[in-house]
């Protein structure tokens, strides 16, 4: 029996070398090996051309760009968990599955909101740029460097689905009070394991916490869900952690808040504007009020492996003629 014709798929960024190895084996695979971004033209020409494409979050793929797809697109498959980089209802539209790679970097996520959490209060950051700095260190003296204790403080987590769930265990560990928000109250059994505490209405929970950790995917209903308004219910003596999307947080807000006194700091591992950081910010880093992290949620070589087998499964399922296990429909958005 003569072998099927592969797939072309087209990868539009550097991957882990196994993850492309083994793309290379299962399709007639397109790589981005010097890993330059695609500039609209090159993903137009890409999508004309492909059966598959495996776009990142940096790669916009909305209805303008979609109207590029030649007929033999019939695939997205995201190399990410997040798709708020594409329009899911104009692929459907055009008869284009999405799929996604949840799950896979829950764990990896989560560490960094935790590492964010113990960041911004105890200043982790200002002391090892101390140690690294022009001037040597003269030696510990009983009042230098204070920040804040994490235990006893409260957590409000806003979005309790994978993530936020483990960054709730997490901070359990670590003594702290755990409050959530989220569009639907958890079930019983999963608030009672993280002794978590359920705000239907946002605003009063922000009021009431020490610390705000976000951890919702960015939708048109969250984009700037963290307004000036909302920041403005915040205590002084509070800190807000983003290790989701940039665009849920009103950026040049939550700057000038932090520098008037009116929140305590902020650590953030996204942007609203990637890769550009709001200058602002940048200025409130150099003073130790901000740690600011290049988006390195789900950086470890593990989480970016088990995306990339994500990806290859759900191709792999689709080219057979089945549902593939992660398809994004916009319902679920």
């Amino acid at each position: 029996m003569p072998n099927r014709k592969k797939p072309v798929v087209v990868v539009t960024r550097k991957l882990p070398d196994s993850v492309e190895t083994r793309m290379r084996e299962l399709f007639d695979t397109r790589l981005n090996i010097d890993d330059t971004p695609m500039t609209p033209a090159a993903l137009a020409e890409a999508m004309q051309d492909a059966d598959v494409l495996v776009p990142t979050v940096t790669d916009r793929i909305d209805a303008h760009a979609l109207g590029h797809a030649g007929e033999r697109l019939k695939l997205i498959a995201n190399f990410g968990n997040g798709v708020d980089n594409i329009d899911v209802g104009a692929a459907l539209q055009r008869g284009i599955t999405v799929t996604n790679t949840p799950g896979v970097l829950t764990e990896d996520t989560a560490d960094m909101a935790m590492a964010l959490i113990l960041a911004v209060p105890r200043r982790l950051t200002e002391g090892a740029a101390l140690m690294i700095g022009d001037k040597a260190w003269t030696g510990w003296t009983p009042t230098w460097m204070l920040g804040h204790r994490i235990s006893g403080k409260r957590l409000g987590i806003i979005g309790m689905g994978r993530i936020g769930q483990a960054v709730a265990r997490r901070a359990r560990a670590f003594g702290v009070q755990i409050h959530y928000h989220n569009r639907r109250r958890v079930p019983p059994k999963i608030e009672e394991s993280l002794e978590a505490t359920w705000w239907e209405s946002l605003d009063q929970m922000l009021a009431r916490m020490d610390i705000i950790s976000v951890n919702c995917p960015h939708t048109p209903a969250t984009y700037h869900l963290l307004s000036a308004r909302r920041l403005k219910l915040m205590q002084k003596g509070a800190y807000v952690v983003n290790t989701a999307r940039g665009e849920i947080i009103d950026e040049n807000a939550l700057a000038r808040m932090i520098e008037s006194g009116e929140i305590a700091g902020a650590g953030l591992d996204v942007f609203e504007h990637e890769p550009a950081v709001n200058p602002k910010l940048m200025r409130l880093a150099r003073t130790g009020k901000v740690v600011l992290l290049p988006h390195l949620g789900s950086a470890t070589v593990e989480g970016r492996v088990d995306m990339g087998t994500k990806v290859i499964i759900n191709i792999q399922t689709f080219m057979d003629g089945h549902r593939p296990p992660d398809r994004v429909l916009p319902s679920m958005l």
